[in-house]
């Protein structure tokens, strides 16, 4: 390394409320645009739960969607699990999906033989990290299927089977194709812990080698955006902080540790 560098992305306020919470409304926010569909009562097949994958299923569901869950992790898995969502493999769900959204940041998670599986005019898309996870190559290479554009974003292709799906994005991230990404404010917990980064770096001394955010400044993220949602913020006593046998000096305290 040539210079000190923090990795913010995996910061707890990064991670956990941009991924999770952002997803939970861009997702449907680009979907709806594209579509205009309804979901209530459709299948949902997500695929991944991760973070992201966290947040769409909590969306698609409170639209009403039964919702379907595939996943390669057994920790994931078995939260999804315990969160009322049937894990199912895809091989096992193609055929029944009416939405499918990819949110693993894994290479080809819907193949071509997946697609020919789906119902007629099934939506396809992604959120996840990367724009390899729907096997496009299969669609775009194959002489046996035909696009055709309906509007910007959103494309028509008929597959061999002779049925069609309709794909958002052209694969790529689905709430910033067809809509425009995360609200504001799930986003000012990216960029409030880039920002207190920079000032880290600005004002202390560190080696040539990239750090996570500090706990005391993940907080203290998380801490700028409480009045702005009219939440209070319990403190500690100096008994209890005793009790603990946490301190309560320094700039992020004493409501740094709290119930």
């Amino acid at each position: 390394m040539l210079f000190p560098a923090f990795n913010v992305n995996d910061s707890v306020t990064k991670s956990k409320f941009d991924n999770l919470y952002g997803c939970r409304e861009s997702l449907a926010d680009g979907i709806k645009r594209a579509t205009d569909i309804m979901i209530a009562g459709k299948v949902v097949v997500v695929c991944g739960y991760g973070d992201v994958g966290k947040g769409c299923a909590h969306s698609m569901r409170g639209y009403g969607a039964r919702v379907l869950i595939t996943e390669i992790d057994p920790i994931c898995a078995l939260q999804a699990a315990m969160e009322g969502y049937e894990v199912v493999t895809m091989d096992a769900v193609a055929s029944i999906g009416d939405i499918f959204v990819t949110a693993t940041g894994c290479w080809h998670v819907i193949q071509g033989r997946h697609m020919e599986l789906m119902k007629d005019e099934a939506i396809v898309c992604n959120i996840g990290h990367f724009d390899s996870e729907i096997e496009m190559s299969y669609l775009e290479s194959s002489p046996d299927c035909r696009k055709e554009n309906i509007k910007p974003q959103v494309d028509k292709w008929t597959l061999k089977s002779g049925r069609s799906i309709v794909v958002l994005a052209e694969g790529r991230l689905v709430n910033l194709g067809c809509a425009t990404g995360h609200p504001s404010f799930v986003m000012s917990n990216s960029f409030t812990n880039q920002c207190l980064a920079q000032i880290a770096l600005a004002t202390e001394t560190h080696e040539k080698k990239v750090y996570t955010l500090p706990k005391e400044l993940d907080e203290e993220v998380a801490r700028l955006h409480l009045g702005r949602l009219g939440a209070n913020l319990t403190r500690l006593t100096q008994k209890q902080a005793d009790y603990l046998g946490v301190p309560v000096s320094g700039p992020f305290k004493p409501d740094h540790y709290r119930y």
